[in-house]
This record gives C-alpha cells, sequence and structure tokens, in this order.
C-alpha cells in the first residue's frame, strides 16, 4: 500500500510538472536584456517637475502681501455684500457658510502645495548643502596642500645659499686675505 502511495505521488508530481512545463510554453518568454513594454494606464499622466514648478509658483503667491490684500478684499466684499444687497440678490446668508467652505477649500488646497513647494525647496538645499561641503573639503585639502609644500620650500630655503649669507662669507674671506696679505707682503721684502 505504501508503494502504491509512492507512486501515485510521484505519478501527481510529474504531472504537476508536465502542466508546468506546458503552462511555460504557453506563455511567450521574457527578455531580461529588454525594457517592458508600457501599460495603458486609465489615469492621466503628468509631468512631476512641472506640477512642483506650479506648486512653487502658487506657494510664493500665497506668501505674498498682495494675496493678503486680495483675500481680505474679497473676504470684505462678500460679507458687505451678502448683508447689504437685497435679499434677492444674496447667495450667502448670515453665518456664511459658502465662504467658509470657500475658504476651508482655498486651505485644503493650500497646504499640500506649500508642503511640495517646501520639500521641493529642503531637496534643493540638501544638493546645495552637499556641493557645498565638496567644495569645503577640496578646499580644504588643498589647503593642506599648500601648507605642506610651503614648509618643504621654508625647509629647502634654509639649506640654500643666499644672498646676503654669500655677501657675508665672501667679506669674510677678503678680511681673511688682507689680513694675510701684509704678512706675505714682508716676508717677500725681507727674502729680497
Amino acid at each position: 500500500m505504501a508503494g502504491e502511495e509512492r507512486d501515485g505521488a510521484g505519478q501527481r508530481s510529474r504531472a504537476n510538472g508536465a502542466s508546468a512545463m506546458r503552462r511555460g510554453a504557453d506563455r511567450p518568454r521574457v527578455r531580461l536584456d529588454q525594457p517592458r513594454a508600457p501599460r495603458r494606464t486609465f489615469l492621466p499622466e503628468y509631468d512631476p517637475e512641472a506640477f512642483g514648478r506650479l506648486s512653487e509658483k502658487i506657494a510664493r503667491f500665497l506668501g505674498t502681501g498682495r494675496f493678503i490684500v486680495w483675500m481680505t478684499v474679497t473676504i470684505i466684499l462678500w460679507v458687505l455684500w451678502n448683508t447689504t444687497a437685497p435679499s434677492g440678490l444674496r447667495f450667502d446668508q448670515y453665518p456664511f457658510i459658502f465662504l467658509t467652505l470657500a475658504l476651508s477649500l482655498q486651505a485644503s488646497y493650500a497646504a499640500p502645495l506649500i508642503l511640495l513647494a517646501q520639500n521641493r525647496q529642503d531637496d534643493r538645499d540638501r544638493v546645495t548643502h552637499e556641493q557645498d561641503r565638496k567644495q569645503n573639503e577640496r578646499s580644504i585639502a588643498d589647503t593642506e596642500y599648500l601648507t605642506r609644500e610651503i614648509a618643504a620650500l621654508r625647509l629647502g630655503l634654509g639649506e640654500v645659499a643666499t644672498r646676503d649669507w654669500i655677501r657675508s662669507e665672501l667679506q669674510d674671506m677678503l678680511r681673511d686675505l688682507e689680513l694675510r696679505q701684509p704678512a706675505g707682503a714682508e716676508s717677500d721684502e725681507r727674502d729680497r
């Protein structure tokens, strides 16, 4: 009975392997050396860089005094119109629910746009900081190299004969010769 179970299991495993091979033969082989064909999506495609630039422009405008002035003027006109205009022309009664909705909608879009602009600025600052750090490292390395070179030149100049040293040596030799010359001249006169 155990032998029959083994044979049955072996046939099942061979059958599974055969079906796996048949499934593999039915599907086309995937080439790993070539890029996949782009999939069709139902979502609209957009350029993230262009969207980021637009969000930065909006965030810059939201941070100006001009925006605050225009927002204040709009709110004042809104409130004045809806309190003083004839009742048939008013579109937002006293609790100003529509104004509240409009301001909430503006704030709900402004906050993520401002955060996106800040993230992009942080990325730029991080890149600039990294470039500055590398430039500082290069400057420090250059400064250390030049310091070593100047120290080597000073050591080398310590062993080089300078003009002043040569003059002093020549003057010393000249004095020695002058001191020896009269003694030599007297001995020459005696010999004659």
